[in-house]
């Protein structure tokens, strides 16, 4: 059973930088495409980025620019470098994994905002 544990949530003030980090049980390489999602108190999980396993990136509007995702193949790990960090990022983060019609979640971290 593939396992994704995320870590690196944290209180940040706004304009700041964060750099979470989701560790898999398994190689990443394996995995067709690697996601961050994230879901705020009182709303739906949403779709922040997506690496495939070429390396091609995606971003959703509201982080494009300010957030980089990045896979590191020896540790097995995926990151979301947050950089100039807004209030409406607060949420809880998740990090998602895709291979052979198959779905796998982390447990997310929570990212708190200050302003």
């Amino acid at each position: 059973q593939v396992q994704l544990r995320e870590s690196g949530g944290d209180l940040v003030q706004a304009g700041g930088s964060l750099r979470l980090s989701c560790a898999a049980s398994e190689s990443i390489s394996s995995f067709e495409s690697m996601d961050w999602y994230r879901q705020a108190p009182g709303k739906r999980r949403e779709w922040v980025a997506t690496i495939s396993r070429g390396g091609v990136t995606d971003y959703a509007d509201s982080v494009r620019g300010r957030f980089t995702i990045s896979t590191d193949n020896a540790k097995n790990t995926l990151y979301l470098q947050m950089n100039s960090v807004k209030f409406e990022d607060m949420a809880d983060y998740y990090c998602h994994a895709y291979r052979d019609y198959m779905y796998y979640w982390g447990r997310g971290t929570q990212v708190t905002v200050s302003s």
